[in-house]
């Protein structure tokens, strides 16, 4: 017996229920990158590394918001409803969770693009550039 058999699969309809509500915490680059690059984008998408970082190179149309600037006032202009989609540096860094904490928190939906920026890196999308904030 291998470890990875060593502990047995979860039942098939486990496994569907399991994988099914996945996919309501969390979305993917492809899907985020297909949504902006159609016009379709009916979420607001928050880079939530921090300024530095956001100017060095961003997912763009993404808006600049680090997670422990998340609070109630700066997101009051939003309607209530909308989905936000949160994303940080990478698998490497748990950001964009403490992020969707913040906002579910705070009443709102909230999905994390968990590959971050290296999964964009990795589908082979671009990153935007802006400068620096004073």
């Amino acid at each position: 017996m291998s470890l990875v058999t060593d502990i047995a699969a979860a039942p098939s309809a486990a496994a569907l229920a399991h994988f099914e509500a996945a996919f309501t915490f969390e979305t993917d680059c492809w899907d985020v990158h297909d949504a902006l690059g159609t016009g379709r984008q009916d979420f607001v998408l928050l880079d939530v590394r921090g300024s530095e970082k956001y100017a060095a190179g961003h997912v763009p149309g993404a808006l600049d918001l680090a997670h422990r600037k998340i609070i109630g006032s700066r997101i009051a202009a939003y309607p209530e409803g909308t989905l936000f989609v949160v994303y940080c540096a990478g698998p490497h860094c748990n950001g964009a969770a403490r992020a969707a904490v913040r906002l579910a928190r705070l009443g709102r939906p909230v999905k994390v693009m968990p590959g971050g920026i290296t999964g964009w890196l990795d589908e082979g999308f671009a990153l935007e550039k802006t400068a620096a904030a004073a």
